[in-house]
């Protein structure tokens, strides 16, 4: 089994995956502002946001995807280890890429923000320039058909690779039939029967 690297048993993390458009990066942060303005420590990491730190000039190849994620779970399972709660933001397409956060992280949970990729597609159309190239799946699209190349762009999720569901998420929130605020409060509630779970297991260990 792989060593972990957090210790303290009060330290967790939330990894908020799903499909480019999904919609997850919006529950993330409204769960993230709910867990402030209860007074909660937690720290909200963006794998858009610490890509470009970990890799200033990112080329977004196979090799540095699977790199940048690496650096994303361990920055996550430090964070988890100094005590604090962590909601991780990131697509991570495989499997395999959560299953390392959870053989790393004690007190660890998958979220996965269920959305079809045909409305991921026509949400993601109408997002503007940000962290992440606008239109990514347009231009997806037309490099396959066509064979036309855009600077910067890697490989799409959705469309050039698959993005691996992962039968052991232990909450799943679908994003389409469900508001912004109705998401958020689905994910808080889980997360709160969870985190009393979590501590319950932690009173059992000790004796």
């Amino acid at each position: 089994m792989a060593e972990r690297v957090d210790t303290d048993d009060r330290g967790w993390a939330l990894w908020f995956v799903g499909l480019p458009g999904s919609g997850k990066s919006s529950v993330a942060r409204g769960v993230a502002e709910v867990l402030w303005a209860r007074g909660k420590d937690v720290v909200h990491l963006q794998m858009d946001e610490r890509r470009k730190v970990y890799f200033p000039e990112p080329t977004y190849s196979p090799r540095e995807r699977a790199r940048a994620y690496e650096m994303f779970v361990d920055e996550g399972a430090l964070l988890a280890g100094s005590g604090r709660g962590v909601i991780m933001d990131g697509t991570a397409p495989k499997v395999a890429m959560r299953t390392r956060a959870r053989n790393k992280i004690a007190r660890f949970a998958e979220v996965y923000v269920a959305c079809p990729l045909e409305v991921a597609m026509q949400r993601e159309k109408n997002r503007p320039q940000g962290l992440v190239m606008a239109g990514l799946y347009a231009k997806a699209l037309e490099r396959k058909k066509n064979g036309t190349q855009f600077p910067g762009l890697g490989q799409v999720i959705g469309v050039d690779i698959p993005f691996e569901v992962d039968e052991h998420a232990e909450c799943v929130v679908d994003n389409v039939s469900l508001t912004l605020e109705q998401a958020v409060a689905r994910v808080i509630t889980w997360f709160d029967g969870w985190q009393h779970e979590q501590a319950a297991r932690s009173s059992r260990d000790r004796y």
